[in-house]
């Protein structure tokens, strides 16, 4: 046997154990092919352990996306919808194999604290960006390439699961999602109710409405009209609060302008006792949380007044 040489990084122990306890093993032919063909990441099937779906992730050159050369890098990933619902993770403790094929046992790479791993959606792999050096690796008198064939193996044990309590995923929609909507109120002189609301509108996955107060309302009571944008469907949305949530589920003016069929005759708002309001909501961003499947906000709204 060779001289075994490594890059011995602190958080790397390396052993020798002649019979492992092994969840999964893979066995790859004709590994130089892989980077003569420029396979450069390898993802084998899945395997089951502590309730979860796993699999081996393998650089054979090394994994170029942290600036590793000239070694095997190789990591464990859990399977991302087993980490249902959103905030999910999974704490795991693992340790890779690598046999010896001339002496027939196995090169055990672990952490050297055996600390537990935690596997979450934001982080679904763990392992080492360097594991073996690759001329190590290749020297045939180690015995972990022979004829051209090696075998890895990764025992996983999970420790404990847990979902946190609350959690948001904030997400900007590249190509935003915009609708217009008309509100026609006719015969405005005669309004006798307090507030009128529109038909209902889609825009993104959401009801909306445009809500008319002609006696005004809060500090705009008795003096102005009030117009707002409101969510129709608020009782989808959590409790959270953002620009629309269910307990913020309406936005705009109190104040919005003087009230007065005269005024706004005035200004060419009320043509033939008729008031048209134009509501343009635009959706810039999704935010997904632990509590609900999302929550749309409404990061641009503009609304256009004309007969």
């Amino acid at each position: 046997m060779a001289n075994l040489i490594f890059e011995n990084p602190d958080d790397i122990s390396r052993s020798t154990s002649d019979s492992p306890t092994m969840h999964y093993t893979v066995k790859i032919k004709s590994f130089s092919l892989l980077a003569k063909n420029s396979m450069e990441r390898y993802e084998t099937g899945e395997f089951e352990s502590g309730g979860y779906n796993w699999k081996l992730v393998i650089y054979p050159s090394g994994n170029k996306d942290k600036n590793v050369t000239e070694h095997i890098s190789l990591y464990l990933a859990i399977e991302a919808a087993d980490l249902r619902p959103p905030g999910w993770e999974v704490h795991a403790i693992f340790r890779f194999f690598l046999h010896d094929q001339i002496r027939d046992n196995y090169l055990t790479i672990e952490d050297t604290q055996k600390e537990e791993r935690r596997f979450r959606g934001i982080k679904l792999e763990w392992g080492y960006d360097k594991v073996i050096p690759l001329k190590t690796f290749k020297d045939a008198r180690n015995g972990y390439l022979v004829d051209d064939t090696c075998v890895f193996g990764a025992e996983v044990f999970v420790s404990k699961q847990r979902s946190m309590d609350k959690g948001e995923c904030l997400e900007l929609i590249k190509e935003s999602i915009t609708n217009k909507f008309v509100f026609r109120i006719e015969n405005y002189s005669k309004l006798t109710t307090d507030f009128y609301d529109s038909n209902s509108f889609n825009v993104g996955i959401y009801k909306w409405k445009i809500w008319l107060g002609p006696n005004g309302e809060g500090i705009g009571l008795g003096n102005y009209n009030s117009l707002h944008l409101a969510l129709a469907n608020k009782s989808s949305l959590s409790a959270v609060s953002r620009w629309f949530s269910a307990s913020s589920y309406m936005h705009g003016w109190d104040r919005f302008i003087s009230i007065g069929s005269s005024n706004l005759t005035n200004m060419g708002l009320l043509v033939k006792d008729t008031f048209v309001v134009e509501a343009e909501v635009t959706i810039l961003a999704v935010v997904n949380t632990t509590s609900s499947p999302s929550l749309e906000l409404v990061s641009s709204t503009s609304c256009c007044y004309s007969v």
